[in-house]
């Protein structure tokens, strides 16, 4: 088995590396560094949980050089401000025997207080791309020494609207640089922009994009609408002490408002709730929390899955089912990290069957169906997203459309033609008045 001595790494980073407690490179680790260190592009498909982020700082730090300029050497840009933290975190971690300055930038903050931090000099920049583009516009940031550019999470960038930031970055960088991009999936939006903006990428493969993690069970449970799902995650929260580090994943921030509420009332004090509505402080607190096993589990949305570098997730749970089949491999990727095993429990409503199907196209497999608990009381009342409402408007032009009623009769009375027949009003109309002008020149014309 290959340990990190065999990379030859310089001691500094080894000595680093010892003292964190590891010995053996993931699988990423091990195809990447060879790639990495031979300084050609190298497109990384890896799940999360692999191990991504060492397995492009470690050859990184060992093809560093100390240099005087102030300018970033390595940029390495990541999708989420949590995420930016982390591999901040990660970085110092490993430099802490190098003479090596990091900075991590990110939007939600003073960013008068990230442009004095710039002007004391950067070696490693670690950012999102939109604060990343603003300093650089604002000549704050200059990219004319980097040598090696990062991307993580390059395809929930790309889900994110970080398209024109992305092209807009490359565009500044030198041209004589090594890209180094990693993805969980490979769509076609990454393929196109790896084609029109890389030099020939060596893809390094971990397993083939859309494939789950084997040591992840996968379990599914057809339920009818919003409160019995709430109604079978209690369930499945008092009956399961298993269930001890959790993940709860909605699609947007009013239902995991909702949900926490409700979560609240029975398990009081042991559910955190993440969305990007919630403050910087609130979000790296309640994760601190969530991390020192003060909560038993956090409710989040997809936008923040990217940034939750959590160990020892036991469960993840689908209350929703993501929009896109690819953001379902994000989330379940939350758990069996790093060799453990983990579950995935998905609820799935009549409406979310679709999303269901194209998840397992995805994954070519089936999710095995779980028979819902005769003991979890099957709500009738729904809540105002599920209620099937038609707009009066919209039924009003459909009569008009389909009805023999009176707004089809008054349709056909506009829609009629005045051929200049005898009209039954004493007014005339125009095409009457034309035509007896018309008359009137003729018999002129005849005299």
């Amino acid at each position: 088995m290959t340990t990190f001595e065999q990379f030859n790494l310089p001691k500094s980073v080894q000595k680093a590396i010892d003292e964190l407690g590891f010995v053996n490179p993931t699988p990423i680790q091990e195809k990447s560094f060879s790639v990495i260190m031979s300084g050609r592009d190298m497109m990384g498909i890896a799940q999360t949980g692999t191990g991504k982020t060492f397995a492009y700082l470690l050859p990184l730090l060992k093809l560093y050089k100390f240099s005087i300029s102030h300018t970033p050497k390595i940029v390495i840009l990541v999708p989420t401000r949590e995420l930016v933290v982390q591999v901040v975190e990660e970085v110092e971690k490993l430099t802490k025997y190098m003479s090596v300055r990091t900075l991590g930038i990110f939007g939600g903050v003073n960013i008068n207080t990230q442009k004095k931090a710039v002007f004391e000099g950067i070696d490693i920049l670690v950012g999102t791309p939109g604060r990343t583009m603003d300093l650089a516009l604002d000549n704050y940031i200059r990219f004319e020494e980097t040598q090696k550019l990062v991307i993580d999470e390059f395809d929930e960038m790309l889900n994110l609207g970080f398209r024109p930031q992305l092209t807009s970055l490359l565009a500044m960088m030198p041209k004589k640089r090594q890209n180094i991009l990693f993805s969980a999936t490979m769509t076609e939006e990454v393929d196109t922009i790896l084609n029109d903006y890389f030099d020939y990428p060596e893809e390094v493969t971990l397993s083939a994009s859309g494939t789950p993690l084997e040591n992840i069970q996968q379990i599914t449970y057809n339920v009818p609408n919003f409160n019995t799902k709430v109604n079978l995650l209690q369930h499945l929260l008092e009956t399961n002490e298993d269930m001890s580090r959790i993940l709860v994943f909605v699609n947007n921030k009013k239902i995991s408002d909702m949900l926490h509420t409700r979560i609240e009332e029975a398990f009081e004090g042991q559910f955190g709730v993440i969305h990007s509505n919630k403050s910087q402080n609130y979000r790296l607190s309640t994760m601190a929390e969530f991390q020192e096993g003060n909560l038993r589990g956090l409710i989040t949305t997809d936008i923040m899955a990217r940034g939750l570098d959590i160990s020892n997730i036991t469960h993840v749970v689908n209350f929703e089912m993501p929009e896109e089949p690819e953001l379902y491999m994000h989330r379940i990727g939350r758990t069996g990290r790093a060799d453990a095993t983990g579950t995935a429990i998905s609820f799935v409503t009549p409406r979310e069957e679709e999303s269901k199907v194209e998840v397992e196209v995805l994954m070519n497999m089936e999710l095995e169906i779980e028979a819902f608990p005769e003991e979890v009381e099957i709500s009738t009342k729904l809540i105002e997203p599920e209620k099937d409402r038609q707009p009066i408007k919209f039924l009003m032009k459909k009569v008009k459309l389909e009805g023999d009623g009176a707004f089809q009769e008054k349709s056909k009375k506009n829609t009629k033609v005045n051929l200049g027949g005898p009209s039954k009003t004493k007014k005339k109309t125009h095409g009457s008045v034309n035509r007896n002008m018309l008359k009137t020149r003729a018999k002129k014309k005849k005299k």
